[in-house]
């Protein structure tokens, strides 16, 4: 089993060279044959998860342009800890473990954080490209996250059987590259979707 964060950096990199190479990532599972493969069709029960995920990150320019050139932080352990200690809740009434359910809400914080950072470093090189418009955190931004939040821990529950297994990771793979070319994911947000990935497959021996 590699290392959760090794497994991070090569699903970013797969997807950030589709990515680039093409201008969105490739659709996953387009095949010659008429039969997809067992890899393609198991993929197609995660990209539900991804595409949340995608969602997620794309989210994250909202709050990108809610702090930026404010004195809000783009860390916030206290926000983040909340959050966890919510999803954690939530997950016991689901008959999810709390500790792997955290664990992959602990990625998507991370990914989200990923990509303000690269925002915050476009509009400071690129001043012509920052958001002209600051959407309100409380009243605007954390609702549609609050309600991604929801959809995401349905998807767990939803993809429980689909997570566990040797077979996880390349199905991960081909439903998150689905999901970048169907969100049209750039650069910045296809490494903020390799970022979310490492904790979706439970461990395997």
């Amino acid at each position: 089993m590699r290392p959760p964060r090794l497994r991070s950096v090569l699903v970013s990199v797969c997807v950030s060279s589709a990515v680039v190479l093409t201008g969105v990532a490739p659709a996953a599972g387009a095949e010659s044959s008429s039969a997809p493969s067992r890899t393609v069709v198991g993929a197609r029960s995660l990209t539900g998860l991804t595409d949340l995920f995608a969602e997620r990150l794309l989210v994250a320019d909202k709050v990108a342009a809610a702090k930026y050139g404010t004195t809000a932080p783009i860390d916030d352990p206290v926000r983040e800890k909340a959050i966890l200690d919510d999803v954690a809740a939530r997950a016991v009434g689901l008959g999810l473990d709390p500790d792997e359910v955290t664990a992959v809400f602990r990625d998507q914080i991370e990914a989200n954080k990923l990509v303000q950072r690269g925002l915050y470093a476009r509009w400071d090189a690129h001043p012509e490209e920052r958001p002209v418009e600051r959407p309100d955190l409380v009243t605007e931004v954390r609702p549609v996250l609050d309600r991604i939040t929801t959809r995401l821990l349905n998807a767990l529950q939803e993809t429980e059987g689909a997570r566990d297994g040797v077979s996880c990771e390349p199905r991960l793979r081909v439903a998150a590259l689905r999901s970048a070319y169907e969100h049209r994911l750039d650069r910045l947000h296809g490494e903020g979707l390799g970022r979310a990935l490492p904790s979706v497959c439970a461990d395997t021996p």
